[in-house]
Order: structure tokens, then sequence, then C-alpha cells
């Protein structure tokens, strides 16, 4: 499976805009929310990801949009003990090189200079996913500061990604979310009935997986809920995640929360995708159900993590 497509040039002569991603169009076409594949960008001297610029944006972000810990842990985390590295966000940032800690900045779009350059971004990934993946939306922008040596423990998230590396490096080991070996569909509902990201890994699991060394300049392709873990290399890691959804990805979500209620009344779902039709009628109750569930305002999401 080619992962990398020809290198494509950045700069347009006259005044037209250079792009900040090269995408090779036959590779998106063949791969995208089915393997992972590799592209390039144009990102790493970006002022957006100076250290001093991530602390201005953590200060401003609300408390529930920075998420730190401890960046050692195992490949399999019970979510509810994440030891936490008593440092303050500030302190976090600051010694990044040294606290051996895991942080991401969520939802950055909210500052507009880092909305801007997310839709940029979007803009470049929507010229390719257009005519065969229409109606993007949900667009979401994560920034991940990494210690040398961290871990990312085993998890999977619910967007349709590219994760861009802007500083130091990372092992990233993915996995085929369509294996229903390495992920069923148990899980799968699950997680997308509010559970958390994080999974237990087996170690059968490691020879199936695809492994990409992430350097600067790269940016890898994550398929929505396909299992992944990461172990980042000897330097400060900087990583810049662009996420979006399609209605075509919602709805397959739709179909396994429904799924997932179906489960829990002791009935056996047929897997999403077996009965188109029947999925149609599971996505309009779903639908139907969820307007009930937000007029109780009872809500809740998957997490996300690199």
């Amino acid at each position: 499976m080619q992962l990398l497509g020809p290198s494509v040039t950045s700069a347009h002569a006259g005044n037209v805009k250079a792009r900040l991603l090269e995408i090779d169009a036959g590779l998106f076409v063949r791969n995208f929310d089915r393997a992972p594949f590799l592209i390039r960008h144009d990102l790493c001297d970006h002022p957006l990801f100076s250290l001093p610029r991530l602390l201005k944006l953590a200060a401003t972000l609300p408390a529930s949009l920075v998420e730190y810990n401890a960046g050692e842990l195992p490949l399999t985390q019970d979510p509810r003990l994440t030891p936490r590295n008593g440092l303050s966000v500030e302190d976090t940032i600051c010694r990044i090189a040294e606290c051996r800690s895991w942080m991401v900045l969520k939802n950055v779009e909210m500052d507009p200079q880092y909305g801007e350059l997310l839709r940029e971004c979007l803009d470049e990934v929507r010229v390719h996913c257009e005519p065969r993946w229409p109606g993007m939306q949900q667009p979401e922008g994560f920034i991940f500061l990494t210690s040398p040596g961290s871990v990312t423990p085993y998890h999977m998230d619910p967007e349709h990604n590219f994760l861009m590396q802007i500083r130091g490096s990372k092992t990233i080991h993915q996995f085929n979310g369509r294996d229903r070996e390495v992920l069923s569909e148990q899980e799968l509902e699950e997680y997308l009935s509010g559970g958390h990201r994080n999974l237990t890994f087996k170690e059968e699991f490691r020879s199936h997986s695809w492994v990409f060394e992430l350097q600067p300049g790269l940016g890898l392709h994550f398929p929505a809920t396909f299992p992944h873990y990461v172990q980042n290399g000897p330097e400060v890691s900087v990583s810049f995640s662009i996420t979006f959804r399609t209605p075509d990805l919602e709805r397959r979500h739709m179909v396994h929360q429904f799924n997932a209620r179906m489960r829990q009344r002791g009935w056996s779902p047929a897997p999403v995708g077996r009965h188109p039709c029947r999925d149609a009628v599971k996505c309009f109750l779903f639908r139907l159900g969820r307007r009930m569930r937000r007029m109780l305002g009872r809500t809740g999401s998957p997490e996300h993590g690199y």
C-alpha cells in the first residue's frame, strides 16, 4: 500500500497563496477513511506553534479544554487512575522538556488565529474530500505537547483526523478499526455512546499495526475510530491535529449508538453496513430519541487524545 504520494510544490507563481499541505489526490481517494497514509505540510516554522504562543493560548482557553498528565504511561491505562504531574498548566508548558508530561490543548479554533489556520488547512483537505465524502462539518483543532519518551496509551478518536508533526518525532502504531478481532462492535458502541477513549491493548494486536515514524513536516491520516498508541521520541514533540466529520460518518455513529441501546435491552443487532435499509431506520429513530434527550438536557460525547 502506498503511504506517501509524490512531493507537490507548495509555492505558486504570482500572488496566489502558497499551500500549507501537500496531498496526493490519488492516495487520498484510495485510502481516506479506510487506511492511514502520509501527507506533507509546511507548518513547522509557523509562529503559532512556538512555546510562548502556546503558553498564551493555554492561558486563554477554558480549563476544561486543557488536559494534561504524567507522560510515562502503560499502553493500557485506566482513565480513572491516570497520574497527574503535580504542576500547573504554565509550569507544564515551560518545563515540557523535563517534566515527563503529556498535554493537549483542545478546540484551539476558539482563538481566532488558530481558527483561521485550521480553516486554511481544512480548505485544502476539502478539495480532495468533498467530491466523494461531501459535507465537511464540525471542524476542530487540537495541539499536543509531549515530553521526551512520553507514551499516549492505546485509544481511539471519533473524527476524521490529520495529525501534523511540527517539532520532535513520534512513533505511531495504528490499527485497523474495521477489523472486529482488533475492535469489536461492542467496544465501538460503548465508546460512541459516551465511553472513554482508552482501550485495552492485547499483545497479539502488535503485529497487526501500521507503524509510522512521524518527523517534522509529515502528517498522518487517522480514519475515525482506528485504534492507536504513540511513543514520543527523544525531544519535545509539538503536533497539530485537524479534525472534522461528515454526514456519512455521523450516520454510522448513530447506528452504532442505536445498536448499543438495542444490545442493552437484550437484542443482538446487525453490524453497521450489513443492512443499509435497517441502518436508515435506526438513524431516523436515533435522531428522534436524541431530540428528546436534548430537551431533557442529557448530552455526552467521546473524548479525544493522541
